[in-house]
C-alpha cells in the first residue's frame, strides 16, 4: 500500500463512494435523509469518503462536509477535479487546464469546509491538456499544503507512467469488479509494481452483483445506467443469467451476494481498495462487514469462470461515454 495516504485510506479495507447520494442513480437523497446516512457510515465504522466536483454539481461536496466536519481529523477524505457541471450550460465538461484544476480545488475545499483534502484526484484525462500539465498544477496543490497527494482516475497504465515523472501518483481509481477487468490488462500491474494503491469503483457492478436488479424498467429516467450497454433490454436478460450460480457461490462462501463481489475485488491484492457506492445505510453495513470476508481458491476461481469480459453480454460504456476515458481495452 502506498505510503503516501493516511492509515485510514485502507483501515477498513472498504471505503465509502458517496455519490449515490447525490448523482447519476435518480434522484438525490434529500439533505437531512444524507447527512444522517453519511454520518451513520462513520459511527458503522467507515473512514474513507469518497467524493467529486462532478457529483450533484458539488451538492456531494457540500453534503460530505456538513455530515463530517466534527470528525474531519478521523477520516481519510477523497475528491477530484477536471470533470465538472458547467453553471453555464448545465452540461458536464471535461477540463484538466491547470487554472481549472486549481480554482476546482479552492471551490471543493470551501464546499467541504476543510482547509486539506487527502486525496485529490484528476477525474478525467483532458485529451486536449498534457498530463503533465495537469499533474504539475496539482504537485503544486501539494506543496501548497491543500491536497495530501495526487490521484488519477479512469487512465491507462502510460498515462500512469507519464504523470508519475512529474509528481508521485498516490492512487489509481477505475471501474473493476467481476464483469469490468479492463484493470487486469495493465493498470494493476503497473500500480503494484510503483507502490500506488488502486481504488475500485463500482466494485458491485453499478448492483447487477447486489443481485436486486432483476428488472432495469424500474430504473428512475435519469439513472445512468440506462444508457449503459450492459443494462439494455437486449442484454440484462442474458446477465442476468449468470446470477443463478453466481448465488449459490455466494451461499457456499457464507456471504450475501454484495460481500461475495467486494471479497472478490479485495482477493486480487493487498493494495487495492474497494469503494462501494450506495444510498442505503443497510447497504453500507452490509458492504462493510464484506471486509471479514475470505473467499477460497476454489471459489475465486468458479467466480472468474462465470463471470468475466467474455460471458458478460453488453460494453461497459457507450460510444460516447467511452470517448472520455483512457482506459485500455479488451480486444
Amino acid at each position: 500500500m502506498s505510503t503516501k495516504l493516511s492509515p485510514y485510506f485502507s483501515t477498513p479495507g472498504i471505503g465509502l463512494g458517496c455519490m449515490n447520494l447525490s448523482h447519476a442513480y435518480g434522484s438525490p437523497v434529500a439533505e437531512p435523509e444524507a447527512v444522517a446516512a453519511l454520518q451513520a457510515a462513520f459511527e458503522m465504522g467507515y473512514r474513507h469518503f469518497d467524493t467529486a466536483t462532478l457529483y450533484g454539481g458539488g451538492a456531494n461536496e457540500k453534503l460530505v462536509g456538513k455530515a463530517l466536519k466534527s470528525k474531519r481529523s478521523e477520516l481519510f477524505l477523497a475528491s477530484k477535479c477536471g470533470m465538472a457541471i458547467s453553471p453555464e450550460s448545465g452540461k458536464k465538461e471535461i477540463n484538466g487546464r491547470p487554472e481549472t484544476l486549481r480554482q476546482q480545488c479552492e471551490n471543493s475545499l470551501r464546499r467541504l469546509d476543510t482547509e486539506h483534502i487527502d486525496l485529490y484526484y484528476l477525474h478525467r484525462l483532458d485529451f486536449d491538456v498534457a498530463i503533465e500539465e495537469s499533474v504539475g498544477a496539482l504537485a503544486d496543490l501539494v506543496k501548497e499544503g491543500k491536497i495530501g497527494a495526487i490521484g488519477l482516475s479512469e487512465v491507462s497504465a502510460a498515462t500512469l507512467a507519464r504523470a508519475q515523472a512529474i509528481h508521485p501518483i498516490a492512487a489509481l481509481q477505475t471501474e473493476y469488479s467481476l464483469w469490468s477487468r479492463n484493470p487486469e490488462i495493465a493498470v494493476l500491474e503497473a500500480c503494484r509494481q510503483s507502490g500506488t494503491a488502486f481504488v475500485a469503483f463500482s466494485p458491485l457492478a453499478r448492483g447487477f452483483l447486489t443481485a436486486t436488479l432483476t428488472d432495469v424498467g424500474t430504473l428512475e429516467a435519469k439513472d445512468i445506467r440506462n444508457n449503459m450497454p450492459r443494462f439494455y433490454a437486449e442484454n440484462y436478460p442474458k446477465n442476468l443469467a449468470l446470477l443463478d450460480e453466481y448465488c449459490q457461490i455466494a451461499a457456499a462462501a457464507g456471504c450475501t451476494p454484495a460481500q461475495l463481489a467486494l471479497a472478490w475485488v479485495k482477493s486480487r491484492g493487498d493494495f487495492i481498495v474497494p469503494i462501494p457506492g450506495t444510498r442505503y445505510v443497510e447497504h453500507m453495513q452490509e458492504n462493510l462487514q464484506a471486509d471479514a470476508v475470505h473467499l477460497d481458491p476454489a471459489l475465486i476461481a468458479r467466480l472468474d469462470a462465470l463471470i468475466n469480459q467474455n460471458s458478460v453480454a453488453g460494453t461497459r460504456y457507450n460510444a460516447a461515454q467511452q470517448q472520455e476515458i483512457d482506459t485500455e481495452e479488451f480486444r
